[in-house]
């Protein structure tokens, strides 16, 4: 197995017109969630991918589940458990095409999750799990969980990254601090936007960035993602800048930054130099942002190929 997610995942409500969502009468629905985004973008790279969830039993439990499972993903540590209504969430698209996200999260089935239900045997089977700050805000209960998954990939020799995904929405900035900086002791590397490295470390200086991160948390691996400036990586006491691509027709936002995640472990697995792995995930996470909704972006490798204009295979 190459990849190992956990979160929870919603019923994305995606407006069929713009406006106040109080003046919208119809929606499409979609399935959404940060970490199984990340799941199925690499498993439409190629990669064997699992999650860790828990989903309400009931029809929007099931779609998910079903959706999950369709796209390759290993749904054995998913359960669907009674009296826990599967999540939802609301966009609301306003002039300039700017994404409001309203969520109904209250309850959530994951609630149910223990720190026992986490599988040592089948844990290390992956070569990466890749977790993400959303899970950790749902619900206080979902750190623990967390830091006993860390604690038996630190135990198993297994590569683990982070991406902070930070939505103030769900907790503060203080709680998303405290509660992600616990974790980096665990972290092989991470990938932070700007405003991100702002809240955890006060600084996006680079300089300052590799020594606080190296010295306090032994972390030499990290990416500072820049949006349309591209990104920067720092690897081995070297820093590598690798543009964002260039006139493209942004119609939705929402999930780049788990395309990004995908393409960057998709190069972590092939073994690739930091400059390949940067240009890769920043090819991915363009690719998202040209098509709407959370996942149906994800591109599959050769609609990579098609879209950067390649007439032969990425080479793994």
């Amino acid at each position: 197995m190459d990849v190992l997610t956990i979160g929870d995942a919603l019923i994305t409500m995606n407006p069929m017109s713009n406006g106040p969502l109080r003046f919208v009468n119809s929606f499409e629905r979609k399935v959404g969630g940060a970490e199984l985004n990340v799941a199925i973008g690499c498993s439409r790279l190629g990669l064997k991918t699992g999650w860790i969830s828990r989903l309400g039993q009931d029809e929007f439990g099931r779609h998910i589940y079903s959706f999950a499972r369709g796209e390759g993903i290993d749904v054995e540590h998913v359960k669907l458990v009674e009296g826990y209504p599967t999540s939802v969430y609301f966009k609301e698209i306003l002039n300039g095409n700017r994404i409001n996200s309203y969520y109904y999260r209250g309850n959530s089935p994951t609630e149910t999750l223990k720190t026992t239900d986490i599988d040592e045997e089948y844990v290390k089977q992956f070569k990466v799990i890749h977790i993400s700050g959303v899970f950790s805000a749902i619900h206080k209960n979902n750190r623990e969980i967390i830091l006993a998954l860390l604690k038996i990939a630190k135990k198993n020799n297994v590569y683990v990254t982070l991406d902070p995904n930070i939505r103030l929405k769900l907790w503060s900035a203080e709680e998303a601090r405290n509660t992600l900086c616990s974790y980096l002791p665990y972290v092989d590397m991470i990938m932070m936007g700007e405003e991100e490295a702002e809240i955890l470390f006060s600084t996006s200086k680079m300089d300052e960035l590799t020594q606080l991160l190296e010295e306090t948390y032994s972390i030499k691996n990290f990416v500072l993602k820049r949006g349309a400036k591209g990104a920067v990586g720092y690897e081995d006491d070297q820093i590598t800048s690798s543009p964002a691509l260039e006139n493209l027709e942004i119609v939705d936002e929402i999930g780049a930054g788990d395309a990004f995640a995908s393409g960057y472990i998709y190069g972590i697995i092939n073994g690739w130099t930091m400059e390949k792995r940067l240009s890769f995930a920043n090819s991915v996470a363009a690719f998202v942002l040209t098509v709407p909704g959370d996942n149906e972006g994800l591109p599959y490798m050769e609609d990579l190929e098609k879209f950067l204009g390649l007439k032969k295979d990425i080479q793994r």
